[in-house]
């Protein structure tokens, strides 16, 4: 259970990291790397969004696991 628990929060971790970045990208805050396809473009503010809020639950969840 314990390596259950660890395994979810680093995922939870990771995947709102990313949602965070891609939300970045899709605002035009973060221009890197300066070719992507992903700035100025909206679609991605909703995937990101849509991905930090699961990486969150899954933190939230983790943390609502017995030890």
């Amino acid at each position: 259970m314990r390596l259950s628990r660890r395994l979810l929060m680093i995922a939870g971790a990771i995947a709102a990291f990313v949602g965070l970045f891609w939300i970045g990208q899709g605002v035009g805050i973060i221009r890197w790397p300066s070719s992507s396809f992903m700035i100025g473009q909206y679609d991605w503010v909703l995937i990101g969004t849509i991905t930090a809020v699961a990486g969150l639950v899954a933190i939230l969840i983790a943390r609502r696991m017995r030890r």
